[in-house]
């Protein structure tokens, strides 16, 4: 966790600095954020290409955004919450939704891991595991879901994640949890 930190610090520290006018820092904000923000992208969109575009798209707004940019902050919730919007905007736009490409997409999204050398039973009873976890995930509100995804997923802390989707550390907490309740149940069946 000590890398994770160490690139949390380097990503602020070059955030400040591209914030007052040093143009060059912005190759670091770049290499530091671009990567997660395209995990959090290819979680919710289909198609890298569109996930990179929406990156992009991002990256511009914070650009523009930049000299708004509370100093001494933390980039991250700031970087997720621009990023969000950006992508409900995509939606908005396109006005159709599409998550995965395939059904196989569709039922390795869990990140269910099966070790290569498995056996057929091994690799359909963990398909059918992931397929109830996606059905289970589709079925909860978005907002437990949207939780659940910045920290489960984007590694954003509780704190973080409270401040993309504009609600308390509690609510947050509250969300997640009942997400890994409701898989817990579908889990245990």
């Amino acid at each position: 966790m000590e890398a994770s930190d160490d690139a949390v610090r380097a990503l602020n520290a070059a955030m400040d600095r591209y914030a007052e006018g040093d143009d060059q820092a912005f190759g670091q904000v770049y290499d530091l954020l671009a990567p997660r923000l395209l995990g959090f992208f290819m979680r919710h969109v289909q198609g890298r290409a569109r996930a990179e575009d929406l990156v992009q798209q991002t990256l511009l707004q914070m650009h523009a955004a930049r000299r708004n940019y509370a100093r001494g902050s933390s980039v991250l919730p700031w970087a997720f919450a621009i990023g969000r919007h950006v992508m409900i905007d995509a939606r908005r736009r396109s006005s159709r939704e599409v998550l995965f490409q395939t059904a196989e997409d569709d039922s390795a999204a869990p990140n269910l891991k099966v070790a290569r050398d498995s056996g057929p039973e091994d690799l359909a009873a963990a398909r059918q595991i992931a397929e109830r976890v996606s059905r289970e995930l589709e079925r909860l509100p978005r907002s437990q879901t949207a939780a659940y995804d910045l920290v489960r997923e984007d590694g954003l802390s509780v704190a973080e994640a409270a401040q993309v989707l504009g609600i308390t550390p509690t609510a947050i907490r509250l969300r997640v949890h009942r997400v890994y309740e409701a898989l817990r149940d579908v889990l245990g069946e």
